[in-house]
């Protein structure tokens, strides 16, 4: 059995030897709007001028 007493505890920016500055919520944020951008512009030309 392991003793808990010897657990070996590393703090998440050693263990990964990276930070987390938290990038990826504005990459989101920018491909959806991007998405909801093309979409809507696929949905608007057509019917002005089809």
């Amino acid at each position: 059995m392991v003793d808990e007493d010897d657990a070996i505890h590393i703090e998440d920016d050693d263990a990964r030897a990276a930070s987390t500055p938290g990038v990826l919520r504005y990459v989101l944020a920018f491909s959806l709007l991007f998405a909801v951008i093309a979409m809507s512009l696929v949905w608007i030309i057509p019917a002005l001028y089809g």
